[in-house]
């Protein structure tokens, strides 16, 4: 079975992990902090469920970014691939919130807003994955700390495209081996557990996240195997909800929550959600959610409750996200190149189950 086909739950997992960064979000737009967001209370403040919906992304992508390199094998056409998935979507994200709803929201006359250098910046910056430039002229969206910000969640787009260069690096150079993937493993952890080591955290948010990326791509190196059983997927829940109460939750989710994921994605019992029924929307849904949010709460006088902001900016994000996957991202992955392999396949990869 190809895991990047419909026959798995990758699609409906996707979508939940977005929704639950737009839910974990619209507590600290419409409350300034995270403070009631249920997983930073049950969990003694280790983290949000946000961040685990992240977490989560990041091992899918670790499992089917590793499956895209051993079906591709050309570094070019990889390398096409991963850019026709992330850039043209990110563009027109961009765009909209730099020329059209920042225009609207900022207390500047249209001509003085676009006379400034900031929203030109604010694209072009943000489409080479740096973010110097976060906040646009005129624009607050409501009086408290995260009301200058347009998107908060392009953060995690530069150390996505950092692991496609890290996968493409290790496949050309023949380390795409589970042996060197079990050591980055430990790398990652070691990032996380040992922030205060001025080795580890030079390595800064690419290393921090790069266990949940590895966690997944361990995971498709071993998918030939009997890793995907049901007793070891109940072992991992326990241990993740021991987590939460006893402490090293975000160290161990990329052991016991990425792997609790991708059984669910992968379990050819579970019933399939046909989740991508309009499109695959999760990206749109993720990069749309919180300036979506921003826009309901700046709409409703900078006065609204975390659910408030919730229910009305998800449809409202899901909208544009279904119009930039018709509009946009379908159209731009038609344009993936296709051929041939160039290099001879690993001779450890097993078969796809």
């Amino acid at each position: 079975m190809n895991e990047r086909g419909r026959a798995n739950n990758f699609d409906a997992l996707r979508l939940i992990a977005a929704a639950t960064v737009i839910y974990s979000h619209s507590f600290i737009i419409a409350n300034g902090n995270e403070n009631a967001e249920p997983l930073i209370v049950a969990s003694g403040r280790q983290s949000i469920l946000g961040l685990a919906g992240v977490f989560v992304f990041f091992a899918i992508s670790g499992f089917l970014v590793t499956q895209s390199w051993e079906e591709t094998r050309s570094p070019w056409r990889y390398l096409a691939k991963r850019c026709l998935r992330i850039f043209p979507g990110l563009v027109l994200a961009l765009v909209l919130s730099g020329f059209v709803l920042a225009p609207v929201v900022s207390t500047l006359k249209l001509g003085e807003y676009l006379s400034h250098a900031e929203p030109y910046r604010y694209v072009f910056w943000n489409t080479l994955l740096d973010l110097r430039q976060h906040e646009l002229p005129g624009v607050m969206f409501v009086d408290n700390p995260v009301g200058l910000e347009v998107n908060g969640s392009l953060w995690t787009l530069r150390y996505e495209f950092e692991m496609y260069l890290m996968v493409l690096a290790l496949g050309v150079t023949g380390l795409l081996r589970l042996p060197v993937l079990l050591a980055l493993l430990a790398l990652g952890l070691a990032c996380i557990q040992f922030q205060q080591v001025p080795a580890l955290d030079a390595l800064g948010g690419w290393g921090w996240m790069l266990s949940f990326f590895v966690a997944g791509m361990v995971l498709y190196k071993l998918r030939g195997t009997r890793i995907f059983d049901g007793r070891i997927a109940l072992l991992a829940l326990i241990g993740l909800v021991a987590t939460v109460r006893f402490g090293g939750f975000i160290l161990m989710f990329s052991i016991f929550g990425c792997y609790v994921a991708l059984y669910l994605a992968l379990h050819p019992r579970l019933p399939r959600i046909p989740a991508a029924r309009w499109g695959d929307l999760s990206y749109g849904l993720y990069i749309y959610g919180w300036p979506s949010e921003q826009a309901v709460i700046w709409a409703l006088g900078g006065h609204a409750t975390q659910m408030q902001v919730f229910l009305l900016a998800l449809p409202l994000a899901a909208l544009l996200a279904f119009v930039s996957w018709h509009v946009v991202e379908q159209p731009a992955l038609r344009l993936k190149p296709r051929g041939a392999r160039t290099l001879p396949a690993q001779p450890e990869t097993a078969p796809a189950t």
